[in-house]
């Protein structure tokens, strides 16, 4: 009796696990955009989920010689003029349909246009194709971008917070002994 209470239990378990790890992936997280022509990082995205909404801010510049780190979104039109182009929200709206999100916007801040945008999540959740276009979707441009590991986060700014990206990375591990947890009262 005991042992089919126990593979009955462990049989369970399995079920449970293996349904959530074939769980479909999500457009969460940090992503990096490439030039097409070099094939250089153009930049690092940040995309959260806000209570069924997805948004994205400019989570990392990579700048040529010479380019302003401090340039702001001068041409913006809305509630992100003259906001700096780090941290700036430039996807806003989307709602997710399975690996789809779709029905939301996006900004080019050297312009200050907003497009209508869709993006598409490969099954592997490893590449997130970002569409913006005018009017239908025919008139529009992708980009790919590619899905960084857990570990880029710790070369993001620090005014780039986890929170805003409502996800929290893997807390930073020290090598050697475990270290005792900290209170925050005690800091």
């Amino acid at each position: 009796m005991r042992a089919k209470f126990v593979t009955a239990v462990v049989a369970l378990v399995l079920a449970i696990s293996g349904a959530s790890a074939f769980a479909e992936p999500t457009a969460v997280g940090l992503w990096q955009a490439v030039d097409e022509e070099t094939g250089q990082p153009t930049g690092w995205f940040l995309i959260r989920d806000v209570g069924g909404v997805y948004d994205g801010i400019i989570a990392k510049m990579f700048l040529k010689p010479g380019q302003n780190p401090n340039v702001v979104c001068s041409q913006c039109r809305d509630d992100r003029h003259n906001k700096p182009w780090l941290g700036l929200d430039i996807i806003r709206g989307m709602r997710r349909e399975g690996l789809g999100y779709q029905n939301g916007t996006i900004l080019d801040p050297r312009d200050g246009n907003v497009y209508n945008a869709m993006m598409t999540l490969s099954p592997d959740g490893q590449t997130l194709v970002v569409r913006g276009y005018l009017g239908i979707s025919l008139l529009g441009k992708n980009q790919y971008w590619t899905r960084l590991p857990d570990a880029a986060y710790n070369d993001l700014d620090p005014s780039i917070t986890p929170k805003r990206a409502g996800r929290a990375p893997a807390p930073a591990r020290k090598s050697g002994a475990a270290s005792k947890p900290q209170n925050s009262a005690q800091r």
